[in-house]
C-alpha cells in the first residue's frame, strides 16, 4: 500500500464482526490458561500481551502502523519524546561509552545529552553539521556507540545530510539515530538514505492536534549489531536466562532488546487511549502535512518580503543555504515550521508576539492551529549564549508553527502584529 492508505489501514485489520475502528484494550493485564503460557511469554519463547507497560493490543497496533510508515522492523512508543530519545541511546551505550551529535537539535534533546546522559557516564560531543567528514571523525572515539540528528532541525529548520552521515557512520561501524518528527515519513524516510533508527515525537504531528504527549522509537533492521562494538546484543543476558538478541531475533535485535529490558525496568510506556489518540492522528497524516506545506512556503515567501525580517530559515525557499538538501531529502515540502528573525531583535520579537490575535502563544509545535513561540526564552532557555548559536538560535529568533487555518487569515495577522513590533 502508499502511505495513504498505510496511514488507515497498517497495524489493524478487523476480522469478521470486530470493530471498524482500532479498539481500545484499556486493561492492565491479561489471563491465559496455565503457568506454562505465562512461562513462554517471560522466557520471550513467543509473543503475547500479559502486561500493558510492555505490550497492550491498541499500542502494538500503532507500533505496527509506525513501522510501517518508516519502512522499519518494528518499533516502540513511549509516553514522550523525550523517554524516546532516552531510551534509544540507553540501548546502545552505557556508563563510559560517547555519542556524536548534530548542535542545532531540539533544547530538551540538548539538555538530555549534555546534562542528564553526563550524569549516567555517558559523555556526547555536539558537532557542526556543515563541518567537512574529516573533522568530524576527530570527534570518534573507541567508546563512540552511535551518531545522531535531525531530519529537519528544531528550531532552526536546517535540513541533515542523512545519505552523508549515515555512510560516515557506517564507516566506522556505528549506527545513526535520526529524529524524523518534524518531517514524518511522508515527508522523509530516514531509512531509504541509509539511517538505522529513527524518532519521533508523536506529539507533534503524528497525533498533530496538541491532544497527547508521546513518541516512538523505529528499528530499521539493517543494522549490524554484531561488529564487536556492542557485546549487549551478542552476549548472553542473565535476566532472560542467556538468550542472546542477535541470534533469538536476528534484524529485530535492537527494538526487542529496547522493549524487553529498557520498557521492562523503566516503564516509560504509552497508554492504550494515547495510543488511541495517535492513531487517529495518524489517519489524515498526509492531509495535513500537504496543508501544512502549502500554508508554510506562502508564510515564508511573504516573510522574506517584509521589510521588518532581518532574516527567514525556511528550507525550500530559493537561495536557502539548505534548498540542495531539501530538494533531494524532502521533495514534497518541508513540513510547516519557519523560524525568521525581526530587525528589532529580542524586543521586536516580543511585540510581534503579543500583538498576534488568531496565531497563540503555546510552548508546542506542529499543531493543527498556528502557535508561535520564542526558543532563547522557553524550549531552549537553558543553553547559553554559545549554545545558542551552536544550536542556530539567534536571541531574537521566532519559531512559528504554520496551522491548517485559511492562509489568507494566517498573512493577516502576521500583517497587523508586524506593524506593532
Amino acid at each position: 500500500m502508499k502511505i495513504e492508505s498505510q496511514c488507515l489501514h497498517a497495524g489493524y485489520t478487523p476480522a469478521n464482526g470486530q470493530p471498524r475502528v482500532l479498539p481500545i484494550a484499556q486493561s492492565t493485564t491479561f489471563k491465559y490458561a496455565s503457568t506454562d503460557d505465562v512461562a513462554r511469554l517471560f522466557d520471550l519463547a513467543e509473543a503475547g500481551f500479559f502486561y500493558t507497560r510492555l505490550a497492550n493490543p491498541t499500542v502494538d497496533a500503532v507500533e505496527q502502523k509506525i513501522a510501517a510508515l518508516e519502512g522499519g522492523v518494528g518499533a516502540m512508543c513511549t509516553s514522550s519524546g523525550q523517554a524516546a530519545s532516552m531510551v534509544a541511546i540507553l540501548n546502545l551505550a552505557q556508563s563510559g561509552d560517547h555519542i556524536i551529535s548534530t548542535s542545532n537539535i531540539y533544547g530538551g534533546t540538548f539538555n538530555l545529552f549534555a546534562v542528564t546522559l553526563k550524569k549516567l557516564g555517558i559523555d556526547v560531543s555536539f558537532v557542526d553539521q556543515t563541518s567537512s567528514d574529516a573533522e568530524i571523525e576527530k570527534f570518534i572515539r573507541p567508546t563512540t556507540r552511535a551518531f545522531f540528528g535531525e531530519t529537519l532541525t528544531n528550531p532552526s529548520m536546517d535540513v541533515l545530510d542523512i545519505e552523508r552521515f549515515a555512510c560516515l557512520a557506517h564507516k566506522h561501524g556505528l549506527p545513526l539515530i535520526v529524529d524524523n518528527t518534524f518531517a514524518t515519513p511522508v515527508l522523509c524516510r530516514p531509512f531509504e538514505h541509509g539511517a538505522d533508527i529513527v524518532l519521533h515525537s508523536t506529539t507533534k504531528y503524528m497525533d498533530g492536534h496538541a491532544l497527547q504527549v508521546g513518541g516512538v522509537i523505529v528499528d530499521s533492521g539493517n543494522f549490524d549489531w554484531s561488529n564487536d562494538r556492542f557485546p549487549e546484543f551478542t552476549r548472553p543476558d542473565p535476566s532472560y536466562h542467556g538468550l542472546v538478541y542477535t541470534e533469538a531475533f536476528g534484524r529485530a535485535a535492537y527494538i526487542v532488546k529496547a522493549r524487553v529490558q529498557l520498557m521492562r525496568d523503566m516503564g516509560c510506556c504509552q497508554s492504550p487511549q494515547g495510543a488511541f489518540y495517535i492513531n487517529q492522528g495518524l489517519e489524515t497524516l498526509p492531509l495535513r502535512m500537504e496543508k501544512h506545506c502549502r500554508n508554510a512556503e506562502r508564510v515564508a515567501e511573504y516573510l522574506v518580503t517584509h521589510p521588518d525580517v532581518e532574516a527567514v530559515n525556511y528550507p525550500c525557499l530559493p537561495g536557502n543555504p539548505n534548498k540542495a538538501l531539501a530538494d533531494k531529502y524532502l521533495p514534497a515540502g518541508c513540513s510547516g515550521v519557519v523560524s525568521f528573525s525581526l530587525k528589532g531583535g529580542r524586543d521586536a520579537g516580543a511585540r510581534f508576539i503579543d500583538s498576534l490575535q488568531m496565531i497563540s502563544l503555546q510552548v508546542h509545535v506542529a499543531d493543527i492551529r498556528s502557535c508561535v513561540l520564542h526558543p532563547a526564552s522557553s524550549t531552549h532557555r537553558q543553553l547559553t549564549d554559545a549554545q545558542l548559536r551552536e544550536a542556530g538560535i539567534t536571541p531574537g529568533m521566532i519559531r512559528l508553527s504554520v496551522g491548517l487555518e485559511n492562509i489568507d487569515d494566517i498573512l493577516a495577522d502576521l500583517a497587523q502584529a508586524l506593524e506593532k513590533a
